[in-house]
């Protein structure tokens, strides 16, 4: 498939099946081929399949309800859904060991970031559909305890992959001319 058909599935039209455990690995090795300056590694996955991701869900309508007392039901549905549509989501995360003074933060965020997008694209070249979310529960420290994450850890995306129950419409795309501009001195 070529590179410039990539597009996200929405996470609520992937349904199974979804890789299996050997189909993951394979998507896994193409997604750790990734720039990593100073061979840092500075990514790791974290698999929310199964009954895993209604758990996640119920732990995340609490999170919202003990925020919110006065959350309505469709915030809290909305949260006991979020990891339920597709059947496999990998959580990517960024590792960012602070005494690592020789790769800045942001070169090893944004080799994780690029092990999202090259998780995408493999998920795709196999046949399934997939998107990159995050969402706030990437971004909250009750969601980074229950997924086991260190201090040093920040979530890169959560990467939905399952079966497109639909074609996912294109979308509009810049025109890369008009984004492209020549240094001149």
């Amino acid at each position: 498939m070529p590179l410039d058909f990539r597009r996200s599935v929405p996470a609520r039209q992937l349904g199974e099946p979804g890789p299996d455990e050997a189909m993951l690995l394979r998507l896994l090795r193409s997604a750790v081929r990734v720039p990593d300056h100073g061979k840092r590694v500075p990514f790791r996955f974290v698999r929310i399949a199964g009954e895993a991701r209604a758990r996640l869900g119920e732990a995340l309508a609490a999170i919202t309800l003990r925020r919110d007392p006065a959350a309505g039901e469709a915030v809290l549905d909305k949260d006991r859904q979020r990891f339920s549509h597709a059947p496999v989501v990998v959580a990517v995360v960024a590792v960012l060991d602070p005494a690592d003074t020789q790769i800045p933060d942001q070169e090893r965020l944004l080799t994780a970031g690029c092990a999202c997008f090259a998780l995408l694209q493999a998920a795709q070249s196999f046949g399934f559909g997939a998107c990159w979310l995050t969402g706030w529960p990437a971004y909250d420290e009750d969601v980074r305890a229950l997924l086991g994450l260190t201090a040093h850890d920040t979530i890169a995306g959560f990467i939905h992959i399952g079966t497109p129950v639909l074609e996912a419409p294109e979308r509009e795309r810049p025109d890369p001319r008009a984004l492209l501009s020549d240094l001149v001195l």
